[in-house]
């Protein structure tokens, strides 16, 4: 039985929000002075069973994130030295010059051309890359547009929205994105509910007030009244998912989309104990879901809240990152790439107790009572 820990607006809360950005400064510390990306997930001492694939990656998502707990901190040039890396990432990319940015990036100092995340297959004896990891998808795009909103860097946010704009616009909110290789990478034909709302406060944020309207309207039209939540989102054909994600339910309310009603309702139908799981198919806490519910019911003075941010103060890594998961593997429900497209395989997408960026910003950002969906 966890104890709650942390209370609306003590010393401890500030307390555990210190010991976030002091965690992401570290990791930031041992890095060149200058424009740099952070790793997602960090190695722990001993960890025999780390995915190559994530050894070196840094998600825009997750810097963005850390860039806006930084900027939240009072660490201005700490944000900054994200917004930049962002800013070459997307204006020297090795083959595209049309203002997307990758969903991923190799960790570490930035510099033109940006370098993609990668690792070597000894075994096929050459360079392999993660296809999703080089796609471009809407959601981590409007994180990036957040975090440059929010640092006055009003070109690169406004470059990636009219990418967006120009690629990715549906008849109601925003297509997916693009999955894999270039020249012709696959174009990812489903909508989200999660990105949708990311790309409502972003175009809101930068007074793209039509744009913000155009991703509204799907977010508004996955609702459901059955079940009293917003639905995960729709297939490449249209079909809508169901499926109860934590993003999905929490995340409109966060943006000012939904209400404190819908919120809750999402949250208690993935609570697993002291925290919520990612999705209808999580068994288990989801940390950073964990950590946005915990600022919800921050925001709506709920004492569950407690509870919820003692669960991630008895998560920390020995970095003093807030790990992913508590059990070592979490099923999400969701795959990464096409879903449904034929000719192209999907990858199952599921989190794993590692040290994780974007819980830890999160995990600050909540315990701060700063929304940066709102």
């Amino acid at each position: 039985m966890l104890t709650p820990a942390i209370a609306f607006g003590d010393a401890a809360a500030d307390d555990f929000a210190a010991g976030c950005v002091r965690a992401i400064r570290g990791q930031m510390a041992a890095l060149p002075d200058g424009p740099v990306l952070l790793n997602s997930y960090l190695v722990e001492t001993g960890a025999a069973d780390f995915d190559l694939t994530q050894a070196a990656a840094a998600y825009v998502y997750d810097n963005a994130l850390a860039g806006l707990l930084l900027l939240a901190a009072g660490d201005k040039d700490g944000a900054r030295r994200i917004g930049a890396a962002l800013e070459i990432a997307q204006g020297h990319d090795p083959f595209y010059n049309d203002g997307r940015l990758r969903n991923a990036y190799m960790a570490g100092a930035v510099a033109a051309p940006a370098k993609l995340p990668g690792w070597w297959d000894a075994q096929a004896g050459r360079w392999a890359e993660d296809p999703y990891q080089i796609g471009s998808e809407s959601g981590p795009m409007a994180w990036a547009m957040l975090l440059w909103a929010a640092l006055g860097m009003r070109a690169p946010a406004d470059a990636a929205g009219d990418f967006l704009d120009d690629q990715l616009r549906a008849d109601a909110g925003y297509y997916g994105g693009f999955y894999g290789f270039e020249p012709k990478p696959l174009k990812l034909t489903w909508q989200s509910t999660e990105q949708n709302t990311d790309l409502y406060a972003a175009f809101s944020r930068l007074g793209r007030a039509e744009d913000a309207a155009q991703a509204k309207k799907f977010v508004t039209a996955m609702w459901d009244a059955g079940s009293g939540r917003f639905d995960a989102g729709t297939a490449p054909d249209g079909a809508v998912n169901h499926l109860g994600a934590a993003d999905a339910g929490i995340w409109p309310y966060l943006a000012g989309l939904g209400t404190a009603e819908s919120a809750l309702t999402a949250i208690k139908a993935l609570r697993r104990g002291a925290g919520i799981g990612f999705s209808d198919a999580s068994a288990s806490i989801w940390l950073e879901g964990t950590a946005f519910a915990a600022l919800a019911l921050r925001q709506m003075r709920d004492p569950l809240a407690a509870i919820f941010f003692a669960a991630l103060a008895q998560n920390l890594s020995p970095q003093g990152y807030v790990y992913a998961t508590v059990a070592p593997e979490l099923a999400t429900g969701l795959t990464t790439g096409p879903s449904l497209q034929k000719g192209v395989p999907e990858q199952a997408f599921n989190y794993f107790r590692r040290p994780a960026l974007s819980t830890t910003a999160w995990a600050g950002l909540a315990a701060m009572g700063i929304n940066p969906l709102g």
